[in-house]
């Protein structure tokens, strides 16, 4: 069995064990040595981290051809219609790739959901709602793009679940260890 350690990422915080710049490092939370990052979060994203001792299993973990999924809660600039969410549910084109079609749905701020700190920038004129944004790849900063592209820029990006891999149970900073497999992590029994 492999080890996978999964981590709730606060905002300020690399994908790497190293600090750089502003931004702190993994290192600061996790003890764990020989684990590394199965899909990365940008610093300015919070939410589930995969880590692994596993070299095929982040692969696996991190490729879109094994179409595992990945759930985001996005808080975005104004309040998108079903006809601009339903051009991220046909796929979208970006500058440099179309991103496949996405699920897409309205939701009301996730329950439990901690503070950010720093806090989104708050204008009182204009109102900002919250999507579940459900897809199978994961490139650069995709999400906030997709949204962007459809005149909705997002404020504040977390990831809540990869395959059957969730935040459940896992306060802002903290992790676990768990032993499992990729088929434990895409839902089924191992």
């Amino acid at each position: 069995m492999s080890k996978i350690v999964l981590f709730n990422k606060p905002y300020g915080v690399l994908s790497q064990f190293t600090p750089e710049g502003k931004w702190r490092a993994l290192s600061d939370f996790i003890p764990l040595k020989g684990v590394y990052v199965a899909g990365r979060l940008d610093a300015d994203s919070e939410g589930l981290l995969i880590l692994t001792d596993d070299g095929k299993l982040q692969a696996r973990i991190a490729d879109p051809r094994h179409k595992l999924e990945k759930t985001y809660w996005a808080q975005v600039e104004g309040m998108p219609d079903e006809a601009a969410l339903d051009k991220l549910r046909a796929g979208i084109r970006l500058a440099d790739f179309t991103a496949l079609p996405a699920r897409v749905r309205r939701i009301d701020e996730p329950p439990g959901l901690w503070q950010r700190d720093p806090p989104i920038r708050y204008r009182a004129a204009i109102p900002t709602t919250w999507l579940e944004i459900r897809i199978r790849e994961g490139k650069n900063r995709q999400v906030r793009r997709m949204t962007a592209a459809i005149g909705y820029p997002t404020l504040r990006l977390v990831r809540a679940a990869i395959g059957a891999a969730t935040l459940d149970g896992l306060a802002l900073g903290e992790w676990r260890q768990i032993e499992g497999s990729y088929r434990d992590l895409q839902g089924k029994i191992a």
